[in-house]
């Protein structure tokens, strides 16, 4: 696959990016790289897409495709528009991440890694630790944070997605 398969957005964004490290240091962008590509392609990215990547940042391919499977934030298969993660570690557990995380299996009809039907909605799976232990419980949804959570505060976050 060449870089064509890149838009030219995606390419600017790269190239942005790339600018900001000493020349000869471009595998430090490979990871704002994937986040601008994955989000081109409705939440996930291919082999094609991550050989593009290499191509365009002048890398062997292996040097992209090892941040995009060690990542969490990067999914390799289809996955539903809107990627949920719900925090477990400590401090969201004690506070209710548990039933948080119930709640939205049971709202969206789906368990940990699974998408819906309807491919709006992807509860990921667990996430150790997203940093917000005052707001706990949390969550995020497409790299948006919200604490605090309730469900009835769930229901309107997710009423306000598309």
């Amino acid at each position: 696959m060449s870089k064509g398969a890149l838009s030219e957005q995606v390419c600017r964004e790269i190239d942005h990016w790339v600018a900001k490290f000493p020349k000869g240091r471009q595998r430090s962008a490979v990871i704002s790289a994937l986040q601008a590509v994955q989000h081109e392609n409705q939440g996930f990215l291919t082999q094609d897409l991550m050989d593009a990547v290499a191509e365009h940042l002048d890398l062997p391919p292996i040097q992209v495709y090892e941040v995009a499977t060690f990542y969490s934030m990067f999914e390799t298969d289809p996955v539903g528009r809107h990627c949920i993660s719900v925090c477990t570690n400590i401090s969201c557990m004690l506070c209710g991440s548990t039933e948080i995380v119930a709640y939205l299996e049971k709202k969206l009809d789906v368990k940990l890694g699974e998408s819906t039907e309807d491919g709006k909605f992807y509860l990921k799976q667990e996430e150790e630790c997203l940093a917000a232990c005052c707001g706990a419980p949390m969550m995020m949804v497409n790299h948006d944070y919200h604490e605090n959570l309730t469900p009835q505060k769930i229901d309107e976050i997710l009423e306000e997605l598309d």
